[in-house]
């Protein structure tokens, strides 16, 4: 329980009606969990507006609600008016949850692709240094050794306080965290602070309905971060670097490539034997350090190259550094799967066509023996990416193995019929084996010596999405059980 006033320490509002001398014995967002004592906020969303729902929620209990709209309500109830509900949100999160925020280090990782790569980086060599590391990301979040599946890659400003809250409780003093364009433009991240704000890159994506109007609002979306950081570490390559970094508040450093970098990598080699791919490099400027990676591709020194620059900050030894890169792994992003010392093998999420061609073109760097796609497409979703995806395999891949992804509703030789379509539009090979364990296991028992073949679209999800129910199905699991089949 706190006092209503205590809840609106930082928030600028004005008083409606009421009083905020009253007790709240619950913060509420969604109507369904309103209850006696709760303070309601009324969130507009794009298919609900909880403003709708003011009067009913004040009759369950509520006393007190949060609005930017005029509503009427039962005498009373207390009203307080604020420019934005969801900006207020965050703050009244992060008052009920006592700022828990301030109780650790918190560490922001913006962009389009890398974030996720990045973060695990992060966390690992943040862990070798000593340090104990939350983790809040598109794949899970991690307290300590609990994991918990993911729903949005920023979580709603009440969730994110709360699973702060429980980082706290279980002794972390760090936290690193993927921030997405639309986590900042809906204001899940106000409330607090970070240490450390980063960008890795950018590039046009989640532009549409429900999403970014362009590409312009997209960059001012992901420069928010650069604003409401202490110290910004930002890619100087990107090609977009002064237009997201503009209006920047922060002390701003930067890792790249470029001579004017403040953490510089160089002297790429690519690794390439015994069914393994990684990559070498040296860092220069703030730190110098000879940098090994067990993950392909230029992008990969990219992330690595950021997670240095981050942990830098730390004090992270290179030694710690090193230990971290050599045994850093991601589930799903670029995630070799040792099967044989003939071929490389990996599994990647890889699920539209600007992530397919980039990681297609990275791999080709390699030089492999052959390039050998797997993928297929979501059902249920814009047919155009199945065309475009068809293509780009078809253009950059020796050998495309359409197979079934998420199908839902739709049928799965439809999908790949339309996939189909794409890979016509290029002179390249394919196979279709609806069956994705029949896909792997033609994928495996027909690889050749030099050949990368890489798993696409999957990644981390373990599941299998038809008619509606979510079937258990892990790559991983089953590679396993092709192997133990083959070597029977």
């Amino acid at each position: 329980m706190k006092k209503l006033s205590e809840l609106l320490e930082k928030l600028e509002y004005t008083l409606e009606q009421g009083s905020t001398d009253i007790d709240i014995d619950s913060l509420v967002y969604d109507n369904r969990k309103v209850k006696e004592g709760s303070l309601f906020v009324c969130i507009e969303g794009t298919q609900f507006d909880g403003h709708t729902v003011a009067a009913q929620s004040a009759m369950n209990g509520a006393v007190a609600v949060v609005v930017a709209k005029t509503v009427k309500v039962p005498e009373g109830t207390t009203v307080i008016r604020v420019e934005n509900t969801r900006y207020a949100l965050a703050f009244l999160s992060a008052a009920w949850f006592g700022y828990p925020a301030e109780s650790l280090t918190t560490i922001g990782v913006t962009g389009t692709k890398g974030k996720t790569t990045t973060t695990y980086l992060v966390k690992s060599i943040l862990e070798n240094a000593g340090r104990k590391v939350g983790l809040v990301g598109t794949i899970e979040s991690i307290i300590g050794d609990e994991h918990y599946p993911a729903g949005n890659t920023t979580p709603e400003s009440y969730v994110l306080q709360e699973t702060f809250a429980k980082m706290v409780e279980a002794g972390l003093d760090t936290v690193v965290m993927e921030v997405s364009s639309q986590g900042l433009m809906l204001h899940r991240t106000q409330g607090f602070i970070f240490d450390y704000g980063i960008f890795t890159n950018i590039e046009p994506d989640h532009i549409g309905p429900g999403e970014h109007t362009d590409f312009d609002d997209y960059m001012r979306c992901k420069g928010l971060l650069f604003k409401q950081c202490v110290t910004g570490i930002a890619n100087g390559d990107d090609a977009h670097f002064e237009k997201v970094t503009q209006g920047h508040t922060c002390r701003l450093e930067t890792y790249g490539f470029g001579e004017g970098c403040d953490y510089r990598a160089g002297d790429v080699k690519l690794i390439n034997g015994g069914g393994h791919l990684g990559v070498e490099f040296k860092v220069s400027g703030k730190v110098g350090m000879d940098a090994v990676l067990n993950m392909p591709g230029r992008f990969s020194v990219y992330n690595a190259l950021c997670a240095i620059a981050i942990c830098d900050h730390f004090g992270a030894s290179v030694d710690d550094i090193s230990a971290a890169l050599t045994e850093a792994k991601v589930k799903g992003r670029i995630e070799l799967v040792k099967v044989s010392d003939e071929f490389s093998l990996m599994i990647d999420y890889a699920h539209n066509a600007m992530a397919l061609e980039s990681l297609l073109t990275t791999l080709r760097e390699y030089e492999p023996g052959r390039l050998v796609c797997l993928f297929g497409c979501g059902g249920n979703r814009s047919k155009l990416r199945r065309y475009e995806m068809g293509e780009v395999s078809g253009r950059l891949a020796d050998l495309t193995i359409i197979t079934s992804d998420n199908p839902r509703f739709e049928e799965p030789q439809d999908i790949i019929n339309d996939i189909k379509i794409g890979i016509g539009k290029t002179d390249g090979e394919y196979v279709e084996i609806c069956d994705r364990k029949s896909a792997i296991k033609y994928a495996i028992e027909h690889g050749r010596k030099g050949d990368v073949i890489v798993l696409a679209g999957k990644g981390h999800e373990d599941y299998q999405e038809i008619k509606g129910v979510k079937n258990h199905m892990d790559e991983r699991e089953l590679i396993a059980e092709v192997l133990e089949e083959l070597n029977a």
